[in-house]
């Protein structure tokens, strides 16, 4: 759901070489992919609205090496796919496979809800496009991403938006419709991670905090602003509908807390320390007993080689958990490596002077 990065230059197909494409790098399951898309086919829909948040998708996608054989097949069953009507779309359920890279089931008709971030490099190609266009995509894989299902490391597709329903752009949103869809990222970064899918749990911890951004300055001018509203409130439902369904100061800062701990957490298994290391001190500083944020932000450290905040991380965690057995060990582990690089300058010393 990120800004696309400045145009670039195709580099797969030579019949498209010199083509302007816009381009990015979306999330997969098991690592990034650089994404290049290429439109093909413009709507005749006079109308320039895109899908936006929570629009339901109708799309196809197609690996380029079938798209022609798929194509002539729908021509000669009828001129188009006919659908019940946008209002009737209703998201078609998949699961995530690691080794995918777009993530939906290949040349068939289905439904996305756009901003679940089900499958990143398809919704982030549907942003920019209008009912009835088509694009091409090449797909290749960042640094040491694993081989996909299909293809030979590249990947070469087709997406085809049929129609959408209406959505909303992040700053017409309500309050309490952002605190819901950060809750709905929440949730899904959890499942993520317990599927080992690391990467996709990373990318839905850090779409929640994103939406969270505008809300704690809203939430403070309410909080000061509370009692001046009683009475009017009486007065307005639907004022006082939207701040019940909004957390107070205190549970915000909770859950932005247990955010930045658990995309620390992600971090620190996907080899960036000094990432992880910022997102578990944010952790810290809004819910300052939180045990898990102070455990990684030590481990962050440790990796880093900062080992007199590392220390200071564990002493804090025994505060909150005295005895417990892996503060205990890492400050232990600690001890040892500062005796070792001591007796290491030490060495170097006297070399210098004998």
């Amino acid at each position: 759901m990120e800004p696309v990065h400045p145009i670039e230059r195709w580099h797969g197909d030579g019949n498209h070489d010199g083509v302007d494409v816009t381009s990015w790098v979306s999330v997969c399951p098991r690592g990034l992919w650089k994404v290049q898309r290429k439109r093909t086919t413009s709507s005749t829909n006079p109308s320039v609205i895109c899908p936006r948040l929570g629009s339901l998708c109708r799309v196809r996608v197609l690996l380029k090496a079938d798209t022609n054989e798929q194509e002539m097949s729908v021509c000669e069953g009828s001129d188009q796919v006919s659908i019940t009507g946008v209002t009737e779309f209703v998201a078609t359920p998949f699961p995530r496979c690691k080794m995918s890279v777009v993530q939906v089931p290949l040349g068939d008709w289905i439904t996305l809800r756009l901003g679940e971030g089900q499958c990143d490099v398809t919704e982030a190609c549907l942003e920019g496009m209008r009912a009835g266009e088509k694009c091409e995509i090449l797909l290749s894989p960042v640094e040491n991403a694993p081989q996909p299902s299909y293809g030979n490391g590249t990947v070469h597709a087709t997406v085809e938006l049929q129609d959408f329903t209406p959505g909303k752009e992040s700053w017409e949103m309500l309050p309490s419709e952002k605190w819901e869809w950060a809750k709905l990222h929440k949730e899904r970064g959890g499942v993520r991670f317990r599927a080992e899918d690391v990467w996709g749990a990373a990318d839905s911890y850090s779409k929640a905090l994103k939406l969270l951004i505008p809300l704690h300055g809203y939430l403070i001018v309410e909080a000061n602003e509370e009692h001046d509203h009683e009475e009017e409130e009486q007065g307005n439902a639907g004022t006082t509908d939207e701040r019940r369904q909004l957390p107070s100061v205190n549970e915000f800062k909770t859950i932005k807390a247990e955010l930045h701990s658990n995309l620390s957490l992600c971090q620190l298994k996907l080899n960036q320390p000094e990432q992880a290391k910022a997102s578990a001190a944010k952790a810290t500083q809004l819910d300052p007993s939180g045990a898990k944020a102070w455990y990684r932000l030590g481990k962050a450290c440790q990796v880093v080689n900062e080992l007199e905040e590392a220390k200071q991380a564990f002493q804090k965690l025994l505060e909150l958990q005295p005895e417990m057995p892996a503060a205990l060990k890492a400050l232990k582990d600690i001890a040892n490596r500062e005796k070792e690089s001591d007796a290491q300058l030490g060495l170097r010393l006297s070399r210098m002077f004998t």
